[in-house]
Order: structure tokens, then sequence, then C-alpha cells
């Protein structure tokens, strides 16, 4: 099985493109123009910038501060693929792990922030000891894609 959540990342990256090109839109038109007559709405051009910056970093950093990751899984073969990079506003280092089917122990999937934020955790025998690769933050995955490798990492479990 194979997939990734390509349509997620490129759905955030739309959506900061059209935030930042109406806040744009919305500094030149009221205060560089000056088309916009204030008071709108009982409101003077103050509060209404007060107001489009806090939608503007709200939608700007949420993805950032709960950290989504483009990810890609694969388990086709005889290794479990796992690749992924950070895709907030500067994309992050692109990183992989393959680790053998046949040396594949487990893993743990982690929560911060009253579930909002989660990371999964894999591991793998080398050895006589077991390696801990570092967190995979799977946040921005959908409830049937982490249903999904989930799923896929159960059938890999050794059972003792």
């Amino acid at each position: 099985m194979t997939f990734d959540n390509s349509k997620t990342i490129i759905s955030l990256r739309i959506r900061f493109f059209v935030v930042t090109v109406l806040f744009l839109t919305f500094l030149v038109l009221t205060y560089f123009a000056k088309v916009i007559k204030y008071p709108v709405l009982g409101m003077g051009d103050t509060a209404w910038t007060l107001i489009f910056v806090a939608i503007f970093v709200i939608i700007t950093f949420y993805p950032m501060v709960l950290n989504y990751q483009y990810i890609s899984y694969s388990d086709e073969g005889e290794d479990i693929i796992l690749r992924y990079f950070s895709s907030g506003m500067i994309s992050g280092r692109k990183n992989s792990v393959e680790i053998n089917k046949r040396t594949f122990t487990g893993y743990e999937v982690n929560s911060k922030f009253f579930g909002l934020m989660q990371s999964l955790v894999l591991f793998q025998k080398i050895k006589d000891r077991t390696a801990k690769y570092p967190p995979v933050f799977i946040t921005s995955l959908k409830k049937e894609e982490k249903a999904k490798l989930i799923q896929s990492l159960n059938s890999f479990v050794r059972r003792i």
C-alpha cells in the first residue's frame, strides 16, 4: 500500500497564498490607494487591520505550530518506507526512514496539545538492540490516512 498527503499540503499552500494576496490587497486599498472609507461597520482602519493581521497570523502559523509534514508511505516490497518533510512557510529537510519488514519491531503514537499534534515513532531491531527513530508528525494526515497507516504498521509488528 502506498499513499501520500500531497492534496492536503497543496491545499494548505493555496490557502496561504490566497490569504497573503487578500491581506496585501487590503493593505494597498486601505493605506496606499485609500479606496476604503472608514469607519466600516462602526470600526476604523486600525481595528480592521488588527482583525486581518490576526486572521493572517492564525492561518499562516497554525500549520507551523502543529508541525504539518508532507508524508509519503509505502509498504510494498521488503521495506517499510516513510518519507517526510515540514510543509510550513519554510520547508524543512527531506527525511526518509526505510525499515526492513523483518526487523520492524513496532511503533508508538504520541499526542500533545490536547491531541492536536500527533507524532509517530518507529522502532527497529538492530543486532540485539532496538533503535528508535525520530518522530514523524502525522497531524496533517486525514483520519482515513492515519487509520490506513496504523493498520499497515500493525500488520508488520512481530507477534511474540
